[in-house]
This record gives structure tokens, C-alpha cells and sequence, in this order.
């Protein structure tokens, strides 16, 4: 077997981890959000009654939720490897932000059985159109 040369890896300049953070930080800001904001719009389909429509507004709050997931991930394999960051009020913010954005997301999907039940039972009607 060959010997293979690697190549040596090119270190982060500050300027360029400082961005990568502010990067990784306002995706998580952003995907958060976007999590929270469509796992509010399933409530209000479910308590309309439109149950299939909250469920596909939560499978999108996932989506947006892996997407942040995964810039957090990111930033802690780096941190993990020894790569630390900078942790400023904006990476606090974020993580704070993705936090409050699960938590939203596990209530939505409980609210949304909720009505789902309660409209089954017949305790909830549908408004006529």
C-alpha cells in the first residue's frame, strides 16, 4: 500500500470562525422560528378541526427543527473536538430560541390529539361553512 500524504487541514482564520458561529447561530434562530411559528399554526388548524392539516403543519415544524438540530450538532462536534467558540448573547439566545421552539412543538402535537379527540367524541363541532 501506498503511503498516503495528507493534507494538513487549513485552520479557521478568527474572522472566519466568528462568522461560522454567527452563521450556525442564526440558523438555529431562523429554523427555531420557523418550528415555533408553523407548530402555532397546527393549533389553530386543530382547533378549527382541521386535523390533517395541523398534523402536515407539525411534520414541517419538524423539518424545521431537524434543520436547526443540525447547525447545533455542528457547533457541538466542534466543541467537542476541542474547537471552542466564543460563546457570546447571541449563541445564548439561540439555543434559547431552539429550546423554547421543542418545547412549543411537544405541546402543539398534544393540543392537536387533543382536539382531534374532542372533535371525535363529538364534544367539539365544526363550524358550517
Amino acid at each position: 500500500m501506498a503511503d498516503e500524504k495528507k493534507t494538513p487541514e487549513k485552520k479557521e482564520t478568527p474572522e472566519q470562525k466568528e462568522q461560522n458561529t454567527l452563521m450556525a447561530a442564526m440558523e438555529l434562530i431562523a429554523n427555531g422560528g420557523n418550528a415555533k411559528s408553523l407548530a402555532f399554526e397546527a393549533i389553530r388548524l386543530a382547533k378549527k378541526g382541521d386535523i390533517e392539516g395541523a398534523r402536515k403543519k407539525l411534520k414541517d415544524s419538524d423539518a424545521s427543527l431537524n434543520k436547526a438540530h443540525n447547525s447545533q450538532t455542528g457547533m457541538l462536534t466542534k466543541e467537542a473536538q476541542g474547537d471552542h467558540i466564543h460563546v457570546t448573547l447571541l449563541v445564548v439566545h439561540s439555543q434559547d430560541h431552539l429550546m423554547n421552539a421543542i418545547t412549543f412543538r411537544d405541546i402543539a402535537g398534544e393540543m392537536v390529539d387533543l382536539y382531534e379527540k374532542l372533535y371525535k367524541s363529538g364534544a367539539l363541532k365544526r363550524d358550517a361553512k
